[in-house]
């Protein structure tokens, strides 16, 4: 008897997509309420979780797919949870609670999270469409790009943002000729101010990779196969194979055709749920108090609030902060977080040595820190995200903030002598620290 009634108690959970973020929340929920779902996932990829952050290193032979694996196929049977691999869900039925996939699976739910992530952007040019044409976003587009790696012939990255940059990095170790177009005047400009952005094209050229800004692509050429790309001022620079990394868009087709709320992303509240109290959604297709993700933190931010909405274990709610972005390129130390633009009512603290390859900026409002950028050497990167995340006033520190968190408390005529010899603050022409400044001038931009 108590059997069946624990089966009646038991509820249906469907989750679409088998990402990072519903693996973590699946973590959470068995964690605060086991045995309260019976749980299916649908994943439109044929294996199992693994860590899209770590795709990157696969594609420079420093991982293995093994090595990156999140939840193994034991997971899921040690935790009594349904995976179809490879089954992409083609149809919901909103009022009869069911969801279909390609295969002609379907499934009835009592609860659907909707975690379909995201779909890589293809810029409309002729050409696109060609054998050699890859996005990167999941490890097929790996598989295919290793496999054109073994012709050690010419690539070419179209997008100089993270993944670009790490894709441009991967297949230069793996033997390939790379050069990385770029639409903007300066590499990673949504996260990068001038300077370091130019600091970075300078440490990416230094890896042998060819970097071409301004760079808008006209189409891509060839006969059956890519065998270059065309710019609007004529140049074509051979390839074969064109990489396109110029962004992403939230996957939001589902909820579209069943009548969820739709913006950017998927609409859903603070603790997840869409405009159907039986829907929830997460990950990079969710779009949250009117902002959309792709970074890890708030994806898992948003995994704990899901959760905690499913157990029904208190109100946990999701909360916007900034989040740093860190370029995943060994040898290459960048680390940036906040709102860096130049305005009327803030102020800068700059540390610049240009021998050492070092840059850091602060930009601070009303004494307290709004953004960050540190190039070369970030080790301070969590201490400086801290403060502005706790909006920390910093006036009494302002004359040594730049110098990091263990200079803090040392009066500043003392600073450079400590700092003489060292990497952070060589004695050199080049070397300067200022502070309370309006108005920056970057290091000049390369021809």
């Amino acid at each position: 008897m108590i059997g069946r009634e624990m089966m009646a108690m038991t509820e249906k959970l469907v989750i679409i997509g088998n990402g990072m973020a519903p693996g973590r929340m699946l973590e959470h929920l068995l964690e605060a309420a086991p045995g309260r779902y019976d749980i299916t996932i649908f994943n439109a990829e044929p294996r199992v979780n693994y860590d899209r952050i770590m795709l990157s290193p696969v594609l420079s032979g420093e991982k293995s797919f093994e090595e990156i694996v999140i939840h193994g196929d034991g997971w899921y049977v040690a935790n009594g949870i349904v995976l179809y691999k490879g089954h992409k869900i083609v149809a919901i039925d909103r009022e009869a609670k069911t969801v279909t996939s390609n295969h002609g699976v379907t499934e009835s739910y009592d609860k659907l999270v909707i975690a379909t992530g995201s779909v890589p952007f293809i810029i409309p040019v002729p050409g696109n469409d060609l054998p050699g044409v890859l996005t990167y976003r999941d490890l097929d587009d790996v598989d295919a790009m290793l496999l054109a790696a073994q012709s050690r012939q010419k690539a070419v990255v179209i997008g100089g943002g993270l993944l670009g940059l790490e894709a441009a990095a991967g297949l230069k170790e793996r033997g390939m000729e790379v050069t990385v177009l770029h639409v903007m005047p300066t590499l990673m400009e949504r996260q990068l101010d001038p300077a370091a952005g130019y600091l970075l094209q300078r440490a990416v050229e230094a890896r042998g990779i060819k970097v071409v800004t301004r760079a808008n692509t006209k189409q891509i050429v060839g006969d059956g196969k890519v065998e270059g790309v065309e710019l609007d001022d004529g140049t074509i620079i051979p390839a074969a194979l064109v990489v396109m990394a110029v962004g992403i868009r939230p996957n939001v087709t589902l909820a579209k055709d069943v009548g969820l709320t739709v913006n950017r992303g998927i609409v859903t509240d603070d603790r997840m749920r869409t405009s159907d109290p039986d829907i929830l959604a997460l990950g990079e297709c969710a779009e949250v108090g009117g902002h959309v993700y792709g970074l890890v933190a708030p994806l898992y931010q948003m995994a704990r609030v899901a959760a905690a909405a499913l157990a029904e274990t208190g109100e946990d709610h999701f909360a916007h902060a900034d989040t740093p972005t860190k370029l995943k390129v060994t040898g290459i130390d960048l680390y940036s977080v906040g709102d860096f633009a130049d305005g009327d009512d803030r102020e800068e603290i700059v540390l610049r040595d240009a021998s050492a390859g070092i840059y850091k900026r602060v930009v601070l409002k009303d004494d307290r820190i709004i953004g960050t950028v540190l190039f070369g050497e970030t080790a301070d990167g969590a201490w400086f995200a801290d403060l502005q995340k706790k909006q920390t006033d910093v006036s009494a520190m302002r004359d040594t903030l730049i110098f990091g968190q263990a200079f803090q408390g040392v009066p500043r005529r003392t600073l450079w002598r400590p700092l003489r010899h060292s990497r952070m603050m060589r004695k050199s022409a080049a070397a300067t620290a200022s502070a309370r400044v309006r108005s920056f001038q970057p290091l000049p931009p390369r021809d």
